[in-house]
C-alpha cells in the first residue's frame, strides 16, 4: 500500500512498483486516516508511508498500522531534510522497518533510477522477511532476493567446518584494537540496541558503516551519541582515531583509515560505490585490515545484500574475530547471512547477545 498526499508521487511509486512482476500495489491512500481504512480492506504486507500529510501524518498512523498487524513492514518515505531525517530515525525506533529518501526530482534519470532500484529492493527484501515470519511461501526474484528459509540446519553444517574460536585465537596474539560494524536495512534499530548494551563496557575506537544518505548519517550519529557513553560523531576527513570514540561513515562517502606519520586517521573518498553502496562496508574493512591487521573485531548486523563479505573473508583468514547477527532478530538476513553461510563467523548470535560476545572477544575469552 502506498500512502502519500501527492498524487504525482503516488503515481510514480505505483508505476515503478507495478513494473516488477513479483510486486503488486493493492491500495493507495492520501493520508494516514485513509490508510487505516484501506488497511482493513486489503491487509497489505508492506506500507510505504509518507511523513508529512494532512488530516493524519505518517508518525501518527505508524503505531496504529502496526497495532493492526504486528508483522506489517512499514517503509517511511521522506525528503532529504534534517527534520525529516530526525523523524525517520524516530520512526525506526518506534517500529518502522526501513526508510527511503525521495528523489529530489523525478525528472532526473539518475535520481529516478537509483530511487526505483532502492525501493524495489527494499520491498522485495522486507516482503521476504514478512512472509518468512508468517509462514507464507515466497517466490521473489531478482538480484536482491533474500532466501527466507530458516538456515539453522545449514549453519550447523557450516560452522563446525570453520576454525573454532580457540584455534583461531591461537593464530594471532593480537586482541582486538578496534571494532568495525556494518549494517543496512534494520541497522539503525539494531545499532540503538547494541550501543545501549555496550554502554560503559568498551574503550575501543568504533567504526560504523550504515547504508544511509547524507543528512541521515549525521542524525544517526547524534542519536547514538545520546545512547552511548562516549562521543559518537559523523566522521570527517583527517580526523585522528581516538580510543573510545565512535565514527559513523557519512552518507555518499566511503570511510577508510590510513596511517599518517604513524597516526591512524580517517580518510573519506567518493570512489565508485561498492555493492551498489556508498558508504560501503568493504572499503572500511579493507583499510582497517591494512592498519590493524587481525586486531579488527567485526560485527555484521541486519541488512540487504552481501556488503562486508569480502572484507570479512580477508580478516577471518588472519584470525580476526567476525560476529554475525542471526536471522531471527534481523530485519533482513542478507549481509549477516552472507558471512554466516560463508563459514567465517566465530558466532552467529541474536542481537541481545552480541554485546556480550564483543566483550568476550576483547578480553580474549572464548565465545
Amino acid at each position: 500500500m502506498i500512502v502519500d498526499d501527492s498524487a504525482v508521487i503516488r503515481g510514480f511509486l505505483r508505476k515503478w512498483l507495478e513494473a516488477e512482476p513479483d510486486i503488486e500495489v493493492v491500495a493507495i491512500a492520501n493520508n494516514g486516516a485513509m490508510a487505516l481504512r484501506e488497511f482493513d480492506r486489503f491487509h497489505p504486507e508492506i506500507v510505504i508511508l509518507d511523513i508529512e500529510m494532512p488530516e493524519m501524518d505518517g508518525m501518527t498512523a505508524l503505531p496504529l498500522l502496526i497495532g493492526k498487524d504486528k508483522d506489517v513492514q512499514v517503509i517511511m518515505a521522506s525528503t532529504l531534510t534534517r527534520r525529516n531525517a530526525t523523524v525517520s530515525m524516530t520512526a525506526l525506533a518506534k517500529g518502522a522497518a526501513d526508510y527511503i529518501a525521495k528523489p529530489e526530482s523525478t525528472r532526473t534519470a539518475l535520481d529516478k533510477d537509483e530511487f526505483q532500484r532502492g525501493l524495489t529492493e527494499k520491498v522485495r527484501a522486507l516482503g521476504s522477511t514478512r512472509r518468512a515470519r508468517t509462514g507464507v511461501p515466497v517466490q521473489a526474484k531478482g538480484p536482491s532476493r533474500v532466501d527466507p528459509v530458516k538456515t539453522q540446519d545449514r549453519l550447523k553444517a557450516i560452522l563446525p567446518e570453520k576454525k573454532p574460536f580457540e584455534l583461531r585465537r591461537q593464530m594471532t596474539s593480537m586482541l582486538p584494537k578496534v571494532l568495525a560494524i556494518g549494517s543496512s536495512t534494520g541497522g539503525p534499530q539494531a545499532l540503538f540496541k547494541l550501543f545501549g548494551d555496550l554502554k560503559g563496557k568498551l574503550n575501543l575506537p568504533i567504526f560504523v558503516t550504515q547504508h544511509m544518505p547524507a543528512t541521515f548519517t549525521a542524525i544517526l550519529a547524534e542519536h547514538l551519541n545520546k545512547i552511548y557513553d562516549k562521543p559518537c560523531v559523523e566522521a570527517k576527513d583527517g580526523d585522528p582515531v581516538v580510543d573510545g570514540q565512535v565514527y559513523v561513515a557519512p552518507g555518499d562517502w566511503h570511510m577508510t583509515v590510513v596511517k599518517d606519520d604513524g597516526v591512524p586517521r580517517i580518510r573519506l573518498n567518493q570512489n565508485p560505490p561498492e555493492n551498489f553502496c556508498r558508504p560501503s562496508v568493504d572499503p572500511m574493512l579493507r583499510s582497517l585490515h591494512s592498519v590493524y591487521d587481525s586486531g579488527v573485531l567485526t560485527v555484521i548486523l541486519t541488512g540487504m545484500g552481501q556488503d562486508g563479505l569480502n572484507g570479512c573473508k580477508e580478516l577471518a583468514e588472519t584470525g580476526a574475530v567476525v560476529i554475525g547477527q542471526d536471522e531471527e532478530t534481523s530485519v533482513v538476513w542478507g549481509m549477516p547471512g552472507a558471512v554466516a553461510n560463508a563459514g567465517i563467523c566465530n558466532s552467529v548470535l541474536p542481537l541481545p547477545k552480541i554485546s556480550n560476545a564483543i566483550e568476550q572477544a576483547v578480553s580474549g575469552r572464548p565465545s
